[in-house]
């Protein structure tokens, strides 16, 4: 499969890139400024692109059988502003469709995620402040999806309530717009389960159309 990745740069895409390339896939990595990138992997293809533009989005996916978006506005990430993940979920799309791509992969946030009926993740009284701005964004992103996005194969995949670096361990459980828990009442997932999460779902599609979640 030809995946074309956007915000490659990020903690979570580069998992997701050397989750795909181990199953064989080929990696096109999208990239705001390829001089200032360093590959993590030499089986990349590295380009410049903008994942708020339609035209660019077109160009970089051209030939491409899959879009996975990873951007992030988190420090550490792609330092984009949060508001630039709404404008990114209309670009692909259309982007998308100009390419004739159907299968749109996401990478979307915890927070909007349901805790209790009609509460969500961020509602919570001790949701970090640091995090609101761009859960709300990402929440936004979502409902660009399921509002426009109906011609497309698109996925939208949260993570659980903490994602942190760990071990790929391959076990771990799915869901949809609620928020997963263990008997413990946590909420978490590595990055490298994640990402081996995302692939499971590019190799064989169980949640076309919607959101899903993956936690321990």
């Amino acid at each position: 499969m030809r995946i074309v990745l956007f915000g490659a740069g990020g903690n979570i895409a580069r998992r997701i890139a050397r989750e795909a390339l181990g199953r064989g896939h080929q990696i096109t990595a999208v990239v705001r400024d390829p001089k200032t990138f360093q590959p993590y992997d030499d089986r990349l293809t590295v380009v410049k692109g903008d994942a708020t533009d339609p035209a660019s989005v077109a160009a970089v996916s051209a030939g491409a059988d899959a879009i996975v978006s990873a951007l992030s506005s988190r420090p550490g990430g792609n330092n984009r502003p949060a508001s630039s993940l709404t404008a990114a979920a209309h670009a692909l799309i259309a982007g998308a469709r100009r390419t004739g791509i159907h299968r749109v992969v996401v990478v979307g946030g915890a927070g909007s995620l349901e805790v209790l009926p009609g509460r969500q993740l961020l509602d919570s009284p001790d949701f970090p402040a640091g995090y609101r701005e761009e859960a709300l964004a990402q929440r936004d992103a979502l409902e660009v999806f399921r509002q426009d996005a109906g011609d497309l194969d698109w996925t939208y995949i949260s993570p659980a309530g903490e994602i942190e670096p760990g071990k790929r361990t391959g076990h771990f459980r799915t869901g949809g717009n609620q928020l997963l828990v263990d008997e413990r009442g946590h909420s978490r997932i590595s990055y490298e389960d994640y990402a081996a999460a995302l692939a499971d779902e590019l190799d064989n599609p169980t949640h076309v159309g919607r959101r899903m979640t993956v936690a321990y």
